[in-house]
């Protein structure tokens, strides 16, 4: 892996991704497994720490996508890839099923359009339930459903542990990875790009764009923008580990034009999560959280499924997705600029990534020249940090338990600052280990977490301070 302080890059890449969030981290893997040169370049100083840090975290089946859209391609692509390299990578996949809930007579007459959009997009399992069917299968709704559309494909995963396998893979079958690096300029000159970035220059044959929210900015290197990326920030609540047994499936509302709406779901971590919001905003980095929408969210929990007022808030946080004013992926080639687009990619992008990643190297090869398969590929399987599987903390002989709230043992926290992509931020440990998540939220274990990654990890001194 390359770092920030390394300023020459004697080799020319085959191909340069700009960002390192999940749909980057997928194409990364997708092209060094088809044997190019590739480097994935990203601003911040680990993967993950944009868009791709806050979401629902659903595997989803595609069933509501617009049939034919390009969105829907990818996620079913996507969907069937990770059920396919899951278990060589020991990913986690929790099979909860779906509802899509109506509350009232109006939702419910929208019902069957929805399957009918479920069996135009292929996903020809789902069905129509009655209240009495809902409630049977989830009795501590609120007793005023009307009825819902079951899906039984749709799935929850860990959202942080898919991207960094698809990373540390792509490593290991030699990509190389820029952190701390972001690209303020390039110019194309006789079939190569020279990009200039605050880590040095890389020079790559074709540029692929993951930046995300800031994907419209870093589009001007090559040509106008052809769309303009306006950040939708989505708001959580995550409720205590005591509420995890209130809920078996997901549970969506019926959809609008503008937003899939809010969600209620388990998580793998043994949380009922709630969220996200639809809020358009201008800045690109910053998500705040706000206590009257935080109120609100937990208001519509409560009228759904009413004994969630009996179990206290955990955590709280939000994500920005990359909406622009097009509701489809905006994806294409840039053939007189040997660049290709990725942009758009929203509340789908987890799903999606694997499928965007092979969009991207059809775009390629028909583009850009054929590429090849490793014939023998490395597998990098990452960690489990799952409750539905076993953990370190419960293994016999295991190492001090550092973090009592996740159970996160002191190897765990060893280990994730080590190897080929190792945590560079606090936030990068967090989601590679659950450390300091829990309901202290850190205030009984980060001192203990600060003495043993001895100052390797950024904003942890910060957040020790005073304890």
């Amino acid at each position: 892996m390359m770092r920030p302080a390394e300023r020459a890059y004697a080799s020319t890449f085959d191909v340069a991704i700009i960002g390192a969030g999940v749909v980057g981290c997928a194409a990364f893997r997708e092209f060094s497994l088809a044997g190019a040169r590739t480097v994935l370049v990203e601003r911040d100083r680990d993967i993950i720490n944009g868009a791709s840090k806050g979401n629902s975290a659903i595997l989803h089946t595609g069933f509501d996508a617009v049939p034919g859209s390009l969105e829907a391609r990818c996620v079913q692509s996507g969907y069937a890839e990770y059920r396919r390299i899951r278990e060589r990578l020991n990913l986690p996949l929790i099979e909860t099923s779906a509802l899509v809930v109506a509350w009232n007579a109006e939702q419910l007459a929208r019902l069957p359009a929805i399957l009918e959009r479920a069996a135009a997009n292929g996903v020809t399992d789902a069905c129509l339930l009655s209240a009495r069917e809902v409630l049977a299968r989830e009795p501590n709704l609120a007793a005023g459903v009307a009825g819902a559309v079951l899906v039984p494909g749709e799935s929850v995963i860990d959202p942080w542990s898919a991207p960094l396998a698809y990373a540390q893979q792509a490593i290991a079958n030699g990509g190389r990875v820029l952190l701390g690096a972001e690209v303020t300029s390039g110019t194309l000159e006789g079939g190569l790009w020279r990009l200039a970035t605050s880590a040095g220059a890389i020079a790559a044959r074709v540029v692929i764009n993951c930046a995300g929210n800031f994907g419209d900015l870093v589009e001007a290197i090559a040509r106008p923008s052809p769309f303009r990326i306006k950040p939708r920030k989505g708001q959580y609540v995550v409720f205590d580990k005591s509420a995890y047994p209130l809920l078996r499936a997901v549970i969506l509302p019926v959809p609008t034009e503008r937003t899939k709406g809010v969600v209620i779901t388990r998580t793998a971590f043994g949380n009922i999560l709630v969220g996200p919001t639809a809020e358009d905003q201008d800045e690109r980095r910053v998500a705040t959280i706000e206590r009257p929408v935080l109120e609100h969210l937990l208001d519509q929990a409560t009228r759904m499924i009413p004994s969630l007022a009996e179990h206290p808030v955990t955590a709280t946080f939000a994500g920005l997705r990359p909406a622009t004013e097009f509701s489809d992926y905006q994806i294409e080639a840039v053939e007189n600029r040997r660049w290709i687009t990725v942009g758009g990619i929203r509340s789908t992008g987890l799903t999606g990534a694997l499928g965007i990643a092979r969009h991207l190297r059809e775009l390629h090869e028909l583009h850009f020249g054929p590429l090849g398969d490793l014939v023998a590929p490395a597998w990098t399987p990452v960690p489990n940090l799952t409750e539905e599987r076993p953990r370190p903390y419960a293994a016999p002989g295991r190492s001090e338990i550092v973090c009592h709230c996740e159970l996160v043992t002191r190897e765990e926290i060893e280990g994730a600052i080590e190897g080929a992509l190792p945590a560079a931020t606090l936030g990068g440990l967090k989601r590679r280990t659950r450390c300091m998540m829990g309901r202290c939220q850190g205030f009984f274990c980060s001192r203990r977490i600060a003495e043993l990654v001895r100052g390797r990890i950024a904003g942890l001194e910060l957040e020790t301070a005073g304890r």
